[in-house]
């Protein structure tokens, strides 16, 4: 394994919970709830009829005329890599473009330009398809997107593991800076895929929560009362440096990339093993990765999207990874946020980090009936301790894509 130090400077968020990080991560911290009914009518026929919608329209935040020829992904993504670059002070640094990479995922792509025009297609012919569609819609466009708007010459690249993108596109972003490929990769998730046909598909699988008469209850991981996840969209962004080159332009430092662990099932197209196996075995690469022990690992960021089957399995696989009697504080930041899909790591390594970063983890809300999973589950915001400390996200995808991160904190 390559020597080199990953640390991360700059940190970017749209999320159901607040249009940027700070706002985001004062909402987890508060326990507070980004789903909602929804009110369009083509919701109407739907099972489930709730979903996490950002706080934060793109529109309000990015240019109207540059906005429109972007897919909703896209905004996104333009408006968590816009926080992320100020915030790792890269707009006056003069990275090298063929020093710097985007690796943005995700798990959709531009699935709402795709769908609208196909609906403009069959209802006003094919001269009313959009000329943009084609670059609106392919799933490298996001990443495509940041790296224009960043000049990014060393690669762009767009990881495509459904609910596993987000993370596995830091892995990438780690791999290309110990490869010396890069010295800053600009990395993260996006998904906006809250529309009725993927809906509707995810509501026929069984997989999303019915609790529409209670949207703020409806995602609870762990929960006995459980009864499938709640689809969210929104983008988080990370920005990755050698430590080298963070230190040379004296960056602010939030945690250190330690770690990436990435696996795959062979089990079933959409269902977990539910041993864990592969699971156990991303964490054990990730904590391998980065020189460290299971005692060392004070927090998890689950990926425990409230679904019956995955939130038992992930549970074994952790006790398998760790101990069966891990001390980590474990937490599925998701019962406030939704499911994210190939946003959701990226979501959940911004707030892993900062949780490292200031000393707490936020709750898992909707707990009232916790199954007994062996682990110690964050009902309520925890402090951390002192000293140096690391943590795990992870993040496992339809097609049996498994992916958890190891940070420490600096």
């Amino acid at each position: 394994m390559s020597a080199t130090r990953v640390v991360v400077t700059g940190l970017g968020a749209t999320s159901p919970v607040g249009g940027d990080v700070p706002s985001t991560w004062s909402a987890l911290l508060a326990g507070t709830s980004g789903v909602a009914a929804l009110t369009e009518e083509w919701a109407e026929p739907l099972a489930a009829r709730i979903a996490g919608r950002v706080a934060v329209e793109p529109s309000e935040v990015l240019d109207r005329v540059k906005a429109r020829r972007m897919d909703r992904s896209a905004q996104f993504a333009m408006v968590a890599a816009a926080e992320a670059w100020a915030d790792a002070g890269l707009a006056d640094a003069g990275v090298e473009p063929e020093r710097l990479a985007v690796s943005m995922a995700s798990g959709i792509g531009g699935v709402t330009t795709l769908l609208s025009n196909y609906d403009a297609l069959l209802e006003k012919g094919p001269r009313r398809v959009s000329p943009l569609a084609i670059p609106m819609l392919m799933p490298n466009s996001p990443a495509a997107t940041v790296g224009l708007s960043i000049g990014a010459r060393a690669g762009v690249h767009t990881p495509v593991s459904a609910c596993a993108s987000g993370n596995e596109a830091i892995a990438l972003g780690i791999d290309l800076i110990r490869l010396g490929r890069a010295d800053v990769v600009v990395c993260g998730g996006t998904e906006a895929a809250v529309h009725v046909l993927p809906m509707a598909a995810f509501g026929q699988m069984m997989a999303l929560s019915r609790r529409n008469d209670d949207p703020a209850a409806a995602s609870r991981p762990w929960d006995r009362g459980r009864d499938g996840f709640v689809l969210g969209e929104g983008a988080a962004v990370v920005v990755l440096e050698s430590a080298e080159h963070a230190a040379a332009r004296g960056a602010k430092v939030y945690a250190e990339a330690a770690g990436a662990g990435i696996t795959a099932d062979s089990h079933d197209i959409a269902q977990p093993d539910p041993a864990g196996l592969g699971a156990t075995r991303a964490m054990r690469i990730a904590l391998r990765e980065a020189g460290l022990e299971p005692p060392d690992i004070a927090h998890i960021n689950a990926h425990a999207t409230s679904t019956p089957q995955g939130d038992v399995a992930e549970a074994s696989a952790i006790r398998s990874a760790l101990g069966e009697d891990p001390s980590a504080i474990v937490t599925s930041t998701k019962s406030m946020t939704g499911h994210l899909l190939g946003a959701a790591g990226a979501l959940e390594s911004v707030a892993t980090i900062l949780a490292l970063r200031e000393r707490v983890v936020p709750p898992t809300i909707n707990l009232e009936d916790p199954e007994d999973v062996g682990l110690d589950l964050a009902d309520k915001r925890r402090d951390l301790p002192a000293g140096d400390v690391a943590g795990l996200n992870n993040s496992f995808g339809f097609g049996g894509h498994n992916v958890a991160l190891a940070f420490k904190s600096v």
